[in-house]
């Protein structure tokens, strides 16, 4: 489809003396067009259709749409209903009374021409560039950030039913593409497993049965891969997502045992041998989603990261939305979100998270790289030492770190120091004489170690240093007063996740699900910007009658 951009995005003058009429007493779109405009120009989405074929419909009202769509929750057919009956969203979209609308399919289009074209995150970025014209956000303030999980679309699947399911969707999916080729190779007993879902079917319930269903479902895979490995296979079925998938949960799940007499036997492993391996997938039909366990909550699916600015004289806007797999932690998204709050130009100059997004080294390099004071609270020391009444913690001893030596609470001098790299990063190893810590009388406050001497592993010096005074100042009672402006980061997920569906995913895989975040943040931001233009005052934190008399008390 081609694209005619226009620049008329005047409102029809009927549409507006209806508009008016119908609500006289105003309407949160009517003020939100009427204040800021249409938000989007159709030069914004240019690059996202060809220059020959049927004329699209303006991109910038399905943009708007977009967002309508999720500050409302509606399905697609019913933000097409939207547009076609309701006389705020003609207003807002600049569209003639008696404007058909069109099928509920285009907005479907239109999301897919974002990931295509990779231009998802002009949904977000676009709006924030129209609110920092008009000075409702600006850079070097304050920003908090803070994660919940999101479920995945479709169905958590137990291990025979994984592997039951994966290669059913191979088989559906061979069958689409190459029908004849699968119908000469496949088993009669094929038919028998496979054509319906494996949820459907009585699973085995004795351990014998289950094991003996577990093999039979292995070797059809193993079979089934080896047949697509052939020369005289397709070359297309190698390259099929669920083929892929089906080769994935085959490794994971099933040992190649060699075996001289009758060739290779396929063995299935034990429940603590597939939590020892790599790679991994939770369903066939999302490759992206993975299985998390995180303070006693267990979900399949993924996380969500958002950052908004918190400056107590503007309107408080998500100006981040990053989406990970549920299994990466929360501290390696850090330095990403600094690196897209730099190329937006929106870098705060404090940033308040939490201590799943704060170490030493990102203390350091957020103020060096970023120019980032991260506020939050860093891990404790968690080593045996700390939990027990007067014995020698690391930060009873001295470090000298020009002479590279450390003297023990005893006054005992380190032996060696030496550097090391783990996992790419730089550590030093401290030693101490292990004839001298033998006969010190205080050995049992400082080590546990029946042979060796006390070691020490520590950070290079900045970091070292950095954080001693990061865990120093959050101590304090100013500190805490400061640190308490993330707290309303916590609202912000609870009202992404109450009013805008943030928790569950809308649709399948990694890229839509951010792009399904990117369209929440979006609507909670027109959300926040009607308020502010309404001049509402912001919700403050409820507090129960019997609180109330315990605070007056």
């Amino acid at each position: 489809m081609s694209l005619q951009t226009t620049s008329n995005q005047e409102i029809p003058l009927q549409t507006v003396e209806v508009a008016r009429a119908a609500f006289p007493k105003g309407h949160p779109y009517i003020t939100l067009r009427d204040e800021l405009g249409t938000l989007y120009s159709d030069e914004d989405f240019v690059k996202l259709f060809s220059k020959r074929g049927q004329p699209a419909i303006s991109p910038w009202r399905l943009a708007l749409i977009t967002l309508m769509q999720f500050r409302e929750n509606l399905s697609d057919r019913q933000a097409a209903e939207a547009v076609r009956a309701r006389i705020d969203w003609k207003y807002l979209l600049g569209l003639e009374l008696s404007d058909p609308g069109f099928n509920f399919s285009v907005l479907c289009e239109f999301r897919m021409r974002l990931i295509v074209g990779s231009a998802e995150q002009q949904l977000l970025e676009l709006l924030l560039d129209k609110c920092r014209t008009h000075g409702l956000i600006k850079a070097r303030g304050q920003q908090r950030t803070d994660s919940t999980h999101v479920l995945m679309a479709v169905r958590e699947l137990k291990r025979l039913e994984l592997i039951g399911e994966t290669l059913r969707a191979a088989l559906n999916e061979i069958s689409k593409k190459e029908p004849q080729w699968l119908k000469s190779v496949s088993l009669p007993s094929w038919y028998d497993h496979y054509t319906k879902r494996i949820e459907d079917s009585r699973l085995p319930r004795s351990e014998k049965a289950r094991s003996q269903y577990a093999q039979m479902m292995g070797e059809d895979g193993f079979r089934l891969l080896a047949w697509i490995d052939t020369p005289s296979a397709p070359k297309a079925l190698g390259k099929l997502m669920s083929i892929r998938a089906l080769r994935t949960a085959c490794i994971r799940h099933y040992e190649v045992v060699p075996n001289s007499e009758r060739g290779a036997r396929i063995r299935f492993k034990t429940d603590k041998e597939v939590t020892q391996a790599t790679e991994e997938i939770v369903s066939p039909y999302d490759l992206d989603a993975r299985y998390r366990s995180k303070r006693g909550k267990h979900w399949v699916g993924y996380m969500v990261h958002l950052s908004e600015s918190c400056d107590d004289e503007t309107v408080h806007l998500i100006t981040h939305v990053k989406t990970t797999p549920a299994n990466r932690h929360d501290i390696e998204s850090t330095e990403s979100i600094h690196q897209a709050m730099a190329e937006k130009e929106l870098l705060p100059a404090q940033h308040f998270v939490d201590s799943a997004y704060i170490s030493a080294e990102l203390l350091v390099n957020s103020k060096i790289n970023y120019g980032i004071a991260l506020v939050g609270p860093p891990r404790g020391n968690t080593s045996w030492q700390k939990q027990v009444k007067g014995a020698y913690t690391r930060e009873q001893f001295l470090i000298n770190w020009q002479q590279r030596t450390v003297h023990c609470p005893q006054g005992l001098k380190s032996i060696s120091w030496n550097d090391r790299f783990i996992k790419g990063k730089l550590y030093h190893k401290v030693s101490f004489s292990k004839t001298a810590c033998a006969v010190c009388k205080e050995r049992r406050r400082c080590t546990q170690a029946k042979e060796t001497a006390r070691r020490l592993r520590l950070l290079p010096q900045i970091q070292h240093e950095t954080l001693q005074i990061a865990r120093q100042l959050s101590d304090s009672r100013e500190w805490r007063r400061t640190y308490a402006r993330r707290w309303g980061i916590e609202g912000t997920l609870s009202q992404g996740i109450r009013a805008f569906g943030l928790r569950q995913a809308r649709y399948r895989g990694l890229v839509k699900t951010q792009l399904q975040n990117l369209a929440t943040a979006a609507a909670i931001n027109i959300q926040r910007l009607i308020a502010w233009l309404h001049q509402q005052p912001r919700e403050v934190k409820r507090i129960s009658r019997f609180a109330q008399l315990a605070v007056a008390t």
